[in-house]
């Protein structure tokens, strides 16, 4: 029997008073991810920020990355999906009301696959910081 793939999930929210709207602007907004994502060094998007379209990302003294949008939602989510050899890695950007006031944003990573345990927590160690800017961003912007 064929073992089962490896796999490590991780979540990370945030508060704000930012509205979905504000948030969703920020994301789809791929070349100024740079603006308030400091691991991002270089990103180019091609494609409108729809399900299908591709984005190199290269972190800072490291090399490009190719991800692939495969969900997105207007002012609910968006995922995208980073392939390297075998491992596979998921990231759901969700946006979601918690009050009338109050809009939480999650981080979501799910590794899949040789080293996950590993590439995991790599991948997202940044996370709180980097929702920490989006948030100044967002309520920059109310």
């Amino acid at each position: 029997m064929k073992n089962a793939p490896q796999k490590w999930t991780q979540e990370y929210s945030i508060e704000t008073s930012a509205t979905p709207e504000v948030v969703w602007r920020i994301f789809s907004d791929v070349p100024g991810w740079k603006k308030w994502n400091a691991g991002i060094e270089q990103i180019e998007m091609t494609g409108p920020f729809a399900v299908g379209s591709q984005f190199v990302m290269t972190p800072p003294g490291q090399e490009p990355l190719m991800s692939r949008l495969v969900e997105v939602r207007e002012n609910e989510v968006f995922v995208d999906e980073t392939r390297v050899d075998e491992l596979i890695v998921l990231v759901a950007h969700r946006i979601g009301r918690v009050s009338a006031y109050r809009t939480r944003v999650t981080y979501a990573v799910e590794a899949i696959g040789p080293g996950c345990a590993e590439i995991g927590p790599a991948v997202s160690s940044d996370f709180p910081d980097v929702l920490k800017s989006l948030v100044r961003l967002a309520e920059s912007k109310i």
